[in-house]
């Protein structure tokens, strides 16, 4: 169904019948992936998530980047969390399974770009149909985002979870920015729109934090949780 033929049937006029028997199987499928990624995740321990772009070629500094800031997180004990496809996703799986870390992936099914990476262990790839579903896994399983160079759905998940923590609806956990060439832009729009219209206060930039290296990315997850005295339980 191209894109024309899909705006179309949107407006279609359906039946009550129609609309109750497409929305509960889709209810029963929405509900199936929910189970399953919450019973898988829930056995792999304290992990932190990785995001960036599926089009950063393996030849980007950020893409091994990526790769050493997974190695980091892996020898440390922590496992580490992609969107399962290529570019800076199939760095942080490398990364970690190259380290001998715990490689998870969730993947989507995208129409063009999207497929699962070589470097994410069998029994922790997951395949999800929809966005949300997938988010609500990051979110509740990572203990950090570390976030590299992309596009809408790294600032889509940047957001999301910087949002969560603002409100008050998860508790605060750490989230890097990695690349200030690549997002110093974003944070004084940030800074000089969304403060001063008043929109946001001036400690919530404090929710995030931005760097230029694996290491000092790393860094600030560890000493996060150093504060706390918690560990990875691996």
């Amino acid at each position: 169904m191209n894109s024309d033929d899909k705006i179309r049937n949107a407006f279609a006029n359906r039946n009550w019948q129609e609309i109750k028997v497409t929305d509960s199987w889709q209810i029963f499928k929405i509900m199936a992936e929910f189970v399953d990624g919450f019973e898988k995740m829930a056995r792999i321990g304290p992990c932190v998530s990785i995001f960036g772009s599926a089009r950063t070629a393996n030849t980007s500094k950020y893409y091994q980047m990526a790769v050493d800031t997974a190695r980091l997180l892996s020898e440390r004990g922590y496992g580490v969390i992609s969107g399962g496809g290529p570019g800076i996703m199939e760095a942080a799986n490398k990364g970690a399974y190259e380290a001998g870390g715990k490689s998870v992936g969730l993947n989507i099914e995208l129409p063009f770009e999207q497929f699962h990476n070589k470097y994410i262990d069998r029994d922790k790839l997951m395949e999800f149909d929809y966005f949300f579903v997938r988010k609500v896994m990051f979110m509740k399983y990572s203990q950090g985002f570390i976030v590299l160079p992309g596009g809408f759905g790294t600032m889509d998940e940047m957001f999301e979870a910087i949002t969560l923590i603002q409100t008050g609806k998860i508790a605060r956990f750490p989230i890097v920015l990695v690349g200030s060439d690549y997002w110093g832009g974003l944070l004084e729009w940030v800074k000089t729109r969304m403060i001063e219209a008043g929109n946001i206060s001036a400690e919530d930039m404090n929710l995030y934090r931005l760097v230029d290296t694996a290491e000092d990315a790393v860094e600030h997850i560890f000493r996060f949780y150093d504060k706390y005295v918690l560990k990875p339980n691996f």
